[in-house]
């Protein structure tokens, strides 16, 4: 364990400058024991992709990337992963050994314990976030001990330490649930008219397993429909020339229109592995250099259509600082802390221009809008909504508020972001 950074650093979008430049690296969970019981206050640092200072600190960071085992347990169907691990380095092991996970996110560069700790997700009807098919994890608590909490022994503790923001300690491993690999192919249509998307909104998102519409709300048509389909599905897509008014892209297409898609992941109905069609990027390469910065916004399945609409009112202030709306289905989970708990989810997603300031002036106006849908926000991006208001949305907070406190009585895991939004009272 040992300093291993001489200078400040940012996140991933670098429109956050981390507090401090003091960082240990644990490659074991000793490692991790010894380092938490040796600072009052820390945070763990990992692939930075957060847009907000929920990851920062201004005492201590403790990186984990030596803790990338990989054991498949066969028989119960799981794997256990170190929490240094990335899906990009995790699915191709799996896939390998014949097994696969449930649902990828766009990107495979993030971290498996960062993700499921803020509750990114991936799309589908009936595929639930990241966090979903966490099984069981162990942390290193304030005190410095190893806890394991698992979903069939741990009832209301475990739902409410997954998605934990880090809050509850040093996550050192993750089990999740496996199922058998499957194959894929990816279709992309192009220009899908508004009024198809508000009168079979439903349709379209059963259309394949995951499915992503991509927006810049400039006109009445949808840019482009991202279609990713398993080969085993009970009834398979055919791919028609025309879907709901959209064309078939006869070539490959990135998220935002003018980019190239070198490396994106395949389209044009080519078969591949699950794990090289659920995300839009391919593995071995970053998609940005950080460019960019991001909200998302999760309201209630039934109310997709009319929260839309209502951001839709706003175009004409949107457009100019946005790349892309990407629109997602997620299904309901039972974590606490988790953007889709307890009721099916449509996320919207914007990638905004590195313009803080105008993106910082559009989030209070697009949450007035979404407000009728009581949205919660995603917790590894931007948004403004008040403590207040997030205790609104999100139920269970002050009993995770009551969880952490149980297991961090300190505050050795608190940090700006939590005091502010979270532990408010």
């Amino acid at each position: 364990m040992a300093a291993v950074y001489s200078r400040k650093m940012v996140n991933w979008a670098g429109n956050v400058a981390y507090g401090t430049h003091e960082i240990d690296e644990a490659s074991t969970g000793d490692a991790v024991r010894a380092c938490v019981k040796a600072h009052q206050r820390m945070k763990v640092l990992g692939t930075r992709h957060s847009f907000n200072g929920i990851a920062d600190s201004t005492d201590r960071f403790v990186a984990v990337p030596g803790l990338s085992d990989i054991s498949i347990d066969a028989e119960a169907k799981t794997v256990t992963v170190g929490a240094g691990i990335t899906y990009g380095q995790l699915a191709p092991v799996l896939h390998q050994r014949g097994w696969a996970l449930h649902n990828l996110a766009s990107l495979p560069h993030i971290s498996v314990a960062g993700s499921i700790s803020t509750g990114t997700h991936g799309s589908g009807e009936t595929n639930g976030s990241l966090a979903s098919a966490v099984s069981a994890i162990e942390l290193v608590s304030a005190a410095g001990g190893f806890e394991r909490l698992s979903r069939a022994t741990d009832g209301e503790t475990f739902r409410g330490a997954v998605v934990g923001l880090g809050a509850l300690g040093v996550i050192t491993r993750i089990t999740l649930d496996l199922q058998p690999a499957y194959m894929m192919r990816q279709h992309v249509y192009e220009n899908m008219p508004l009024a198809e998307l508000t009168e079979h909104f439903d349709a379209i998102q059963a259309s394949g397993y995951s499915v992503s519409l991509f927006w810049d709300w400039q006109e009445a048509r949808i840019n482009a429909v991202w279609i990713k389909a398993r080969v085993d599905a009970a009834t398979p897509f055919d791919a028609p020339a025309r879907f709901h008014g959209a064309t078939r892209a006869a070539q490959n297409l990135h998220p935002i229109p003018g980019l190239s898609a070198e490396h994106c992941t395949e389209q044009l109905g080519a078969v591949g592995p699950w794990h090289e069609r659920l995300p839009h990027f391919r593995m071995g390469f970053m998609p940005s250099a950080g460019r960019e910065l991001q909200s998302e916004y999760f309201v209630p399945r039934q109310n997709a259509v009319d929260a839309i609409l209502a951001v839709e009112t706003l175009k004409d202030q949107i457009g100019p600082h946005l790349l892309v709306t990407e629109i997602r289905t997620i299904a309901a989970d039972d974590l606490w802390m988790s953007p889709a708990c307890g009721q099916d989810s449509v996320a919207i997603h914007f990638t905004w221009k590195p313009d803080l300031d105008a993106v910082s002036q559009l989030m209070p106006r697009i949450e007035r809008a979404l407000a009728p849908y009581r949205a919660r926000p995603h917790w590894g991006k931007l948004f403004t909504m008040t403590p207040t208001t997030l205790r609104a949305v999100y139920p269970h907070l002050p009993a995770f508020v009551a969880l952490a406190r149980r297991h961090d009585p300190q505050g050795k895991f608190r940090n700006a972001f939590l005091n502010e939004h979270i532990f408010t009272t």
